[in-house]
């Protein structure tokens, strides 16, 4: 009986196998089509809103008033637009480098906290977000002007004889942007490192590594699809910014979104002022695309 039925179990028909995994797959498609189905209404909502109105300004950045036309784009490489977008990159990636260096090692103390003191540390971190952009704007202003509280404070203690010129230029434009972008490049930081097993940096311990090189060749590595999504989220939000810089700047520090208000604002350009949006959105695809193929989508959304 034994040797029997032994054969009759290892010889069982792959009919059943195949048609279940047939069953399956139409499930699955089923499943993902019903997916599909619930999505649509906030798929067409997104065309509506945010495709639509990019295919629009395309339109009429190649549209003149003899029809189609070059020239918008042909004006961008005047040295005055070239200086703004040298300004507008040079600013972003300077932001973006202090978010990084400021932000790792604060994400890293709030990770290590204990459950208690992050949630405080993460309050005062989102604080700033819950503020009025405008109120910290003027608040800088308050602070880094030739007669703000810094300079007084500095003159006060006898370190400077003149005030320092913190505002209304580089410097003050990168010190406001700084205090906005932080808090996203910290968070995503936070989500990546609290993931982190502690099991891990305890196996590299037993294995003879030195806490500093379990850092480095450990949880470093572990973090980096946090530290990518956030220079991701900064350097592109600082691409686009325009409060910022026009209040701090004082019009000494031109990107290129207010490039683009100053365009239509006072040339009332709108083809001139479409090209520049349609060159800015496709620097700012191509940024996420090359991210994308040196890193991985999938190693920044952290399914592998």
């Amino acid at each position: 009986m034994t040797t029997d039925a032994a054969p009759a179990i290892a010889h069982r028909p792959a009919g059943d196998e195949a048609l279940n995994a047939g069953r399956y797959k139409t499930a699955r498609r089923l499943e993902e089509l019903a997916l599909g189905g619930l999505a649509l209404p906030a798929l067409l909502l997104i065309g509506l809103i945010a495709l639509a109105p990019n295919l629009w300004l395309c339109w009429l950045s190649f549209y003149g008033p003899n029809g189609f036309t070059l020239a918008y784009y042909e004006r961008l490489l005047h040295p005055n637009y070239m200086l703004t977008l040298k300004t507008t990159f040079e600013l972003s990636f300077l932001v973006t480098g202090i978010c990084m260096a400021l932000g790792y090692p604060l994400a890293y103390l709030i990770a290590q906290s204990s459950q208690r003191m992050a949630s405080l540390l993460l309050l005062l971190v989102m604080f700033p977000v819950w503020t009025s952009l405008l109120v910290r704007c003027y608040a800088w202003l308050v602070l880094l002007q030739r007669r703000g509280l810094i300079n007084t404070w500095l003159g006060d203690a006898g370190i400077i004889e003149t005030p320092l010129r913190l505002v209304h230029n580089f410097t003050g434009t990168t010190i406001g942007m700084v205090h906005i972008m932080l808090p996203f490049m910290v968070l995503p930081l936070y989500a990546a490192m609290r993931a982190i097993s502690p099991d891990y940096m305890r196996a590299a311990a037993n294995l003879g590594a030195s806490p500093i090189k379990a850092f480095w060749q450990v949880f470093v590595p572990l973090s980096l699809p946090g530290l990518v999504a956030g220079v991701i989220i900064v350097f592109v939000l600082c691409l686009g910014f325009y409060v910022t810089p026009a209040l701090l700047g004082g019009g000494r520090v031109m990107m290129w979104s207010m490039q683009i208000e100053r365009t239509v604002t006072y040339h009332s350009d709108w083809g001139a002022a479409s090209a520049l949006g349609v060159v800015l959105l496709v620097m700012t695809l191509l940024i996420l695309w090359l991210v994308g193929r040196l890193v991985g989508f999938e190693r920044i959304m952290g399914s592998r």
